[in-house]
């Protein structure tokens, strides 16, 4: 069954090629079987592979499938080959599936778009560069996926390219993403160029053999592909991409945000582990990084009126605590926080997308209220996956993805008491705005007609990952909670065990206990100032200062303002200064040249067969004794 590994990718690259192709050509009835169709295919491959692994572990739980040599240049010889062990299968296997449900949801949701072929295929070919990147066995091919993916989210997010806001939106994304990418080629360079390969298990055991540890080539090279990994995943300082690319399809944002994308960058520093644990520093910057990127987005969620901004700066926010648990060595902890967020996460804008279209594509949450018993359906689903965000007790995957990460922060070797802080203040953030969403978009009077219900293709996805976001925690369990450990069981088959150190008179149930304390006081703070008294939510951000604030945390702590005037109005400014510099010059006379020569040769176009014949009989005898006399 492994030996199908190839056709998880192969399905919807098939698809995006069908629908590329004479997608035009389809009835709208006809695109959702392919577009849909090779999700499901992929994903039940998926499946079909996770049951053969977990009840047929291949030799030293790992499998490699080679397909072909990619290229032989110099001795480098780069193959086309997967590369299947726990991390890479646990993650395929929630894309595969997670994609199908966000597939499935679009079928109905895009239905009435005049680009729905188009946005299947680019859909397809975004899952298909996602499996790429978890499957492919060396960092070239994953880096092949990883530019799939960030092509596709350009053009995802510019899908209604039509309006300028869009292009801008897409072309930010493309830009910014770019940055991290730069510094991610020069890591895969310097990592050719001192190991020798990019195959990524050669590589880390050269590393391992060849770098000590604080290697300063091993710091150098961990910090370029924590570049990249910062501009894919939106953290610190790259994160002011995300919230835009709300400007693309509702589906798109859950595809980008939940489980694709986003995710990248978790997925590399969890896979090049190794790398990371040769440079303590730089782990120690993937932790700082989670941690105040965690922090500061949590409030600039607070500050949001658009419902998919909330959401988008809450993915920001999350993925920081994804980055916080790598960079105190908690692998297997972010990979099930992965796990986890791509359910709620996926169905809370799923969700956002059954409340704009049944409201007139209302995005503004304070227009909204009073959807509980107009939109029942999507009130529970949506409730449960906030909830799961927020990580309400003992019920939500969420709870125990993120207590797990808390936990380790304080009780890992490179954990601190500072970061365990940062995380336990993100809970209480993250519980005051989900709460303030639920509360103001379902709670209150209604203020915008419902004028559109949804079908049951955009219903089952959410029941089914309302269904997921509850019980997808109860794999991995803390001890007073049952003492379960399948998940981490099984991501020790790739990933490393958590150094721990004395806990400090800390425990496990009391980091629990002030976890829950931090829940409880951000619910009680949303429902105090969104349903018993909204007046004074109102008068407390009356004031000039309170107003400024507000104005500094939703404008995402003023990094765009920052970068339009450290970055681009200088390169603006240089493009106008330079306009007519001598590059320009020699262009232009090459063009007059070509010119000249032009008007020089349509002068012997007279229409007069006795000149082209005589021009004939003059070229061939000077050709004939160039040739007999040359």
């Amino acid at each position: 069954m492994l030996h199908l590994l190839w056709l998880i990718p192969a399905f919807p690259i098939a698809s995006f090629l069908v629908l590329a192709i004479f997608g035009t050509r389809l009835s709208k009835k006809v695109v959702p079987l392919f577009g849909v169709g090779s999700i499901a295919l992929s994903a039940v491959v998926a499946i079909l592979i996770t049951i053969s692994f977990l009840t047929s572990p291949p030799p030293g739980n790992n499998f490699t499938q080679v397909l072909w040599t990619w290229m032989d240049v110099g001795g480098f010889q780069p193959q086309i080959a997967f590369y299947l062990d726990a991390l890479s299968l646990l993650m395929t296997l929630v894309v595969t599936f997670v994609s199908f449900l966000i597939h499935l949801y679009s079928a109905e949701f895009m239905l009435e778009d005049e680009g729905y072929s188009r946005f299947f295929a680019y859909m397809n070919l975004f899952v298909a560069s996602m499996c790429t990147l978890l499957l492919g066995n060396n960092l070239l091919l994953l880096f092949l996926g990883w530019e799939g993916v960030g092509l596709c989210s350009y053009l995802l997010i510019g899908f209604w390219y039509r309006d300028p806001v869009n292009g801008l939106a897409a072309r930010k994304a493309f830009i910014v993403t770019r940055v991290g990418d730069t510094a991610m080629t020069l890591g895969l360079f310097l990592l050719f160029d001192q190991l020798g390969t990019l195959q990524i298990q050669d590589l880390m055991q050269r590393a391992l053999h060849v770098w000590p540890v604080g290697s300063h080539l091993a710091v150098v090279a961990a910090a370029l592909l924590l570049g990249g990994a910062v501009g894919k995943s939106a953290q610190l300082p790259l994160q002011t991409w995300l919230p835009d690319a709300m400007a693309g399809p509702t589906p798109t944002s859950a595809l980008i945000h939940a489980a694709t994308m986003v995710t990248a960058g978790v997925y590399l520093i969890a896979r090049t582990h190794i790398l990371f644990s040769l440079a303590p520093s730089v782990q120690l910057a993937v932790a700082v990084v989670g941690a105040a990127t965690l922090i500061l987005a949590g409030f600039s969620a607070l500050t949001q009126s658009d419902i998919k901004r909330v959401l988008a700066y809450s993915t920001i926010s999350q993925i920081g605590y994804m980055f916080l648990a790598l960079g105190v060595g908690a692998w297997s902890a972010a990979i099930f926080h992965f796990m986890t967020h791509a359910f709620f996460k996926a169905l809370l804008f799923l969700g956002a997308g059954v409340i704009i279209e049944s409201l007139h594509h209302e995005h503004n949450i304070f227009k909204m209220g009073g959807l509980r018993k107009e939109l029942p359906v999507a009130f529970w689903t949506f409730l449960a996956a906030g909830c799961s965000l927020a990580g309400l007790p003992l019920i939500t995957a969420g709870f125990y993805s993120k207590g797990l990460i808390i936990w380790d922060t304080w009780s890992s070797a490179q954990g601190s008491h500072a970061l365990w802080i940062a995380a336990v203040l993100g809970v209480l953030l993250t519980s005051l705005y989900t709460f303030r969403l639920i509360f103001v978009v379902f709670f209150g009077e209604a203020k915008t007609h419902v004028s559109k219900r949804p079908g049951l293709r955009m219903m089952v996805p959410c029941v089914t990952l309302a269904v997921l976001s509850i019980v997808g925690g109860f794999l991995d369990t803390p001890a007073f909670l049952g003492n379960v450990h399948s998940f981490t069981d099984f991501m020790h088959l790739a990933l490393p065990v958590i150094t721990e150190r004395p806990a400090g008179g800390m425990s496990e149930v009391l980091s629990e206990s002030i976890v829950t304390l931090a829940f409880v006081i951000g619910l009680y703070l949303a429902y105090f100032f969104f349903v018993q008294k909204r007046e004074y939510a109102e008068a407390l951000t009356a004031p000039a200062i309170s107003k400024a604030l507000h104005r500094f945390w939703s404008s995402d702590w003023g990094m765009d303002w920052l970068y339009e005037r450290v970055f681009v109005r200088p390169v603006i400014w240089i493009a106008k200064v330079d306009k007519r510099d001598f590059v320009d010059d020699i262009y232009t006379g090459i063009a007059g040249l070509t010119e000249l020569l032009y008007y020089g040769v349509r002068s012997t176009e007279t229409g007069r067969v006795r000149l082209y014949a005589a021009g004939i009989a003059v070229g061939s005898i000077i050709f004939i004794a160039v040739v007999l006399f040359l």
